[in-house]
């Protein structure tokens, strides 16, 4: 598998990352997970602009332009015969190699790595627990799509053990949050609630996107804070990730959860979106 690490596409079996390096020591980085139609990153600036908001926040720099990194992907997905069809892209920034400890490097060297794989099919509907690991609300990385991810990883192991495929996070006030790699939607009647971003929930992707479709939908979405309660009386619920879309929880600590009838009305709607993404010019850079 061919990979594109600082600039340059290189052989995945090379040794390339330094063993210093902050991302793999510290978990100091981001990354973002791109969905990728016929040779095409979709979304790419929705995930650039979160990208590099989390970067400047954190003081790290991004060392290559929007333009040049939207032809690494480009190369890459051909490189790797990706480029029809789907894939999924991996953006991956650290801060590069640094001496012990956690001191910031006066001057830093970023490493930035972008791999590509096939699509997998994701399933359409999964079950879920309530983990107990919480969801760090109180934490500015709670809103930055950062290499630390052990908490999620978890929760996902607890699920996994209690025969669940995903787990929904709670935050430190005990409201709900997320899944361990999704955003979380919930009908009451027509309307749709998700958490608000100051509940420790990432900024993702398609759920910006579900949210303005709700809107051209004529449905109701609201941004608010949600009880754990509030899912035991919903009308359905689902998930959203970028690539996976669109995933509808079929069961939640054992209890069953509707298939509310407007979640496929969104489904179609955000289909429809990304046919007309893959087909989008990019806009110049």
């Amino acid at each position: 598998m061919t990979v594109w690490l600082n600039g340059a596409l290189t052989g995945s079996g090379v040794p390339v990352i330094e063993p210093s390096d902050r991302g793999f020591l510290l978990a100091d980085g981001l990354f973002e997970t791109l969905l990728a139609r016929e040779g095409r990153p979709l979304f790419f600036d929705a995930h650039l602009d979160r990208l590099e908001r989390s970067a400047e926040e954190l003081a790290l720099p991004l060392p290559a332009s929007r333009k040049k990194i939207r032809k690494g992907m480009s190369a890459l997905l051909a490189a790797n015969k990706l480029d029809e069809g789907g894939a999924s892209l991996r953006l991956t920034l650290t801060r590069g190699p640094g001496a012990r400890g956690i001191a910031l490097p006066e001057d830093p060297h970023p490493t930035l790595l972008i791999t590509a794989a096939p699509l997998g099919k994701a399933p359409d509907t999964v079950t879920a627990i309530t983990a107990a690991i919480r969801r760090n609300d109180t934490s500015p990385a709670a809103r930055m799509k950062t290499l630390a991810y052990l908490d999620n990883i978890l929760a996902r192991r607890e699920a996994n053990a209690k025969g669940a495929g995903e787990a929904l996070m709670l935050n430190t006030k005990g409201r709900l949050a997320c899944g361990t790699i999704g955003n979380l939607f919930l009908w009451k009647g027509a309307a749709l609630f998700t958490p608000s971003l100051d509940e420790g929930v990432l900024p993702g992707i398609t759920r910006a996107q579900i949210i303005a479709l709700a809107e051209k939908e004529g449905l109701t979405c609201r941004e608010a804070p949600l009880e754990p309660d509030t899912l035991r009386g919903c009308d359905g619920a689902f998930l959203t990730n970028s690539l996976a879309g669109l995933q509808r929880i079929r069961k939640v600590d054992g209890e069953a959860l509707p298939d509310h009838a407007l979640t496929g009305q969104l489904e179609a709607a955000y289909l429809a979106l990304l046919e007309k993404e893959a087909t989008k010019e990019p806009d110049g850079e």
